[in-house]
């Protein structure tokens, strides 16, 4: 018997600024979904999301959420006023004895539940209003781009959450890796139409082009059949005086249909030039450190750059990433040791912070207000890699439209705040890229073509990212800080440093008469040449992950052990129970994961 869905939406419409978002637009959710949505920056993913949370009422339509269904909904820029803290604010609404279950998140996700409102950054912000959701334990839940702000370790602490838990959810990101992992079927929204596939985003991109495929095949069809049409209507004019009007009128009505087919967005229209080539040595840096107070950042490094590097910066938030970014550019000096910059460096800089937009100035002035892009005299051009160009026609190469051009930055999605910052970036030549936190907000369109500019790019790439789908198409060098101020350079991208990271140490030299022998693996470390790397992986994260349901069903048994629970609140005992017997069962999966491939791993 099929089941009823959680969410239901029905014949939806809705109207901003006289263009229509969705028209006629209907959709369920299920019990169980793991669901992408997907589609271009300004698409409407997030309005769609607050059409199914409620946030946002439909012009036309119907939104029905099922009967004793919870729901939770986090939003990008989530509401903490009224609350002193952060905790204060996730546990709203919790009893006393749930408060455990914020604390968990809050290990998790890696933010302080102390920590004042007023002082908390806009990530650590986010971070609690996640931390909120999840220990509600809602059966739908709706997250807009979760990810973001979040260290690597802290999405796969997410992942594997998401992994286990029984709840359907609907999920906006742009993190590749995240959505492979997670997601069963997905949503596309395209022109105010939504599709959906009963596939992860793992085939989203094959089923993308096929569709556009197929859709240009028919609008050439089509066109064709209009361009013999008009031929033959022509034609009958000096061939007769009576034509059949019925003939014309269906070419009125084939015309009608070409001029109502909305045309795909096309892609940014970024790019990207080298200034003047800098010298080969970019970057050389030897005994450099770095400490505030007692707690240091960096350890004495050494490090050389050379011109055409891709190298990327990973670690949790605040092991030091960013710091070490602006030592190696000069912005701040070291404790110890020396920087020494190449010849004729060119910089230019992607602050994740967005600093160099101004949130009250509007997209025009805060390209023709650029000392760097300013064109002496002309206040409605601005100089693009060395030629003057009008400012609307740049905003249009990075998808804003006309009415966009006066509108305040602040207004401005995540997406189009960073489509505005690479169209600063990218009109000043540079021969040194600094990229720190770029993907944040980016559709995956036009993180594919950000990607290929990196790629084709003459100069020097210097990545600070969370993204390990993006690293790893990018670069070609990784440097972990891994807290303590160690930092440890790796050939690859994230996928090889995880590789590297796990491989036993080399056994030492075997005396120079007997160095064609291979030396013997030491007898306290297990080989792992079964394994493939997906396995070893696994099992090098598997511990944690045991430690970690160890602790929540020590922490459900001991809220479930008073005996008034379930008289006093048996919904809750009911949630509780349910929890527990989750992580029960998700302790015997894993443990029995992790004893399968240690088997493997010993041959």
């Amino acid at each position: 018997m099929a089941r009823a869905p959680l969410l239901q939406l029905s014949d939806i419409s809705l109207t901003y600024g006289g263009d229509p978002v969705f028209d006629g637009l209907s959709l369920n959710v299920q019990p169980g979904d793991r669901v992408a949505l997907v589609g271009r920056n300004g698409s409407g993913k997030s309005t769609l999301m607050k059409v199914m949370a409620g946030f946002v009422e439909a012009d036309k339509g119907e939104v029905v959420l099922s009967a004793g269904v919870s729901t939770g909904y986090m939003e990008q820029d989530p509401d903490l006023s009224g609350f002193a803290t952060l905790g204060d604010f996730a546990r709203d609404g919790l009893d006393d004895s749930e408060g455990y279950l914020v604390d968990m998140a809050a290990e998790g996700l890696k933010f302080d539940p102390d920590r004042p409102v007023d002082t908390a950054s806009g990530g650590e912000r986010r971070r609690a209003a996640l931390a909120r959701l999840l220990a509600r334990s809602p059966e739908l839940m709706l997250l807009d781009e979760p990810t973001n702000h979040l260290d690597i370790q802290a999405i796969g602490w997410l992942e594997e959450y998401l992994s286990q838990t029984r709840a359907a959810f609907v999920l906006i990101s742009h993190d590749r890796a995240f959505l492979r992992r997670l997601t069963k079927a997905t949503l596309w929204i395209d022109r105010g139409q939504v599709r959906r596939q009963e596939r992860g985003f793992e085939g989203f991109e094959d089923w993308r082009e096929a569709t556009w495929a197929a859709e240009d095949d028919a609008r050439h069809k089509l066109d064709r059949k209009i361009k013999a049409e008009a031929r033959w209507a022509v034609e009958g004019i000096s061939a007769r005086r009576k034509r059949n009007q019925g003939r014309v009128r269906a070419l009125a009505d084939l015309r009608a249909e070409r001029s109502s087919q909305i045309r795909r967005q096309g892609t940014a229209a970024m790019a990207l030039e080298s200034g003047p080539t800098s010298g080969k040595k970019v970057i050389e840096v030897r005994g450099i450190s770095k400490a505030f107070g007692d707690r240091v950042i960096l350890a004495p490094f050494d490090l050389r750059i050379q011109r055409g590097d891709r190298i990327a910066f990973v670690g949790p938030n605040g092991a030091g990433k960013t710091t070490l970014i602006k030592m190696l550019t000069g912005e701040v000096a070291p404790d110890e040791g020396t920087v020494t910059l190449g010849t004729n460096l060119e910089i230019a800089v992607f602050d994740q912070a967005r600093a160099a937009l101004n949130p009250n100035q509007t997209l025009w002035e805060s390209l023709t207000g650029d000392p760097d892009m300013s064109v002496s005299g002309r206040a409605d051009q601005v100089m693009v890699r060395g030629v003057p160009k009008h400012v609307v026609a740049y905003l249009k190469d990075f998808l804003f439209d006309d009415g966009q051009a006066r509108a305040p930055v602040r207004s401005l999605s995540g997406g189009e705040k960073a489509r505005l910052l690479l169209a600063k970036l990218m009109a000043k030549p540079s021969n040194l890229l600094v990229m720190d936190e770029p993907t944040n907000d980016l559709d995956v369109e036009t993180l594919d073509l950000l990607q290929d500019l990196l790629g084709e790019y003459d100069g020097t790439v210097l990545l600070v990212s969370h993204d390990r789908d993006f690293i790893d198409r990018v670069a070609d060098t990784t440097v972990a800080m891994e807290g303590d101020g160690r930092a440890t350079v790796y050939a690859g991208g994230w996928s090889d440093y995880q590789n590297q990271r796990q491989q036993p140490e080399p056994a030492a030299p075997a005396p120079a008469a007997r160095q064609a022998q291979p030396a013997a693996a030491p007898a306290t470390e297990k080989p792992r040449e079964g394994l493939t790397f997906t396995e070893k992986h696994r099992l090098e994260e598997l511990p944690a992950v045991l430690e970690r349901l160890e602790a929540e069903i020590a922490k459900l048994t001991e809220f479930m052990s008073d005996p008034e629970l379930f008289t006093k609140a048996p919904a809750k005992f009911e949630k509780a129970s349910l929890a527990l017997s989750e992580r029960q069962a998700a302790l015997a999966d894993a443990e029995e994961e992790w004893m399968s491939l240690e088997e493997k791993a010993a041959g």
